[in-house]
């Protein structure tokens, strides 16, 4: 089964999960003044994901100037989401854990199967999201969203501030949303 892709301006799938600091992350009880930035990786086992997570803590406050309030989830458990969160060294990223897969799928996330140990020997789960980048309003609704199959390629968070000055300055609606024939 394949997963049918978010619709911008529409509200998104209800989103909760733990995060390594022992609170709760629900999506919408406390909105970011312009945009909560949720970011699905892979887990513990992806070396992809940590390098471009620590990059993401290294534009945290980049992000939190500019009114966006920024998470990291994955479907592993309690013991490998704070080991990831150690590695990132965060700080400036929150980051959940325990991600059910109907959750993800919910999102438009692709579901891998573990394959053995990776490329620094850390096994893979059974099941798990591939990534996706998510930047919602706080009205509930989607503005951006992309999804991969694969950890490769993902787009640069530079690149993303940018396109957040850009949107806000010049009030840049959503787009993707027409969903009439063509």
């Amino acid at each position: 089964m394949n997963p049918q892709p978010l619709l911008p301006r529409q509200i998104v799938p209800a989103l909760a999960v733990i995060t390594t600091d022992g609170s709760e992350f629900i999506l919408g009880a406390k909105p970011a003044e312009k945009f909560d930035l949720v970011v699905f990786y892979r887990g513990l086992h992806c070396p992809i994901c940590a390098k471009y997570l620590v990059e993401l803590e290294r534009l945290a406050p980049e992000f939190q100037k500019r009114g966006v309030n920024l998470i990291a989830i994955s479907s592993d458990d309690e013991e490998r989401g704070k080991k990831m969160a150690e590695k990132v060294g965060a700080s400036g990223v929150k980051f959940g854990y325990g991600l059910g897969l109907q959750t993800a799928r919910s999102w438009g996330l692709y579901i891998s199967a573990g394959r053995g140990l990776t490329s620094i020997g850390i096994e893979e789960p059974a099941l798990f999201s591939e990534p996706g980048v998510f930047l919602i309003k706080p009205d509930g609704s989607l503005y951006y969203g992309l999804t991969q199959t694969m950890p490769f390629a993902r787009p640069q968070f530079q690149d993303l501030l940018g396109a957040i000055d850009f949107a806000v300055a010049k009030d840049y609606p959503a787009r993707g949303e027409y969903t009439g024939q063509v």
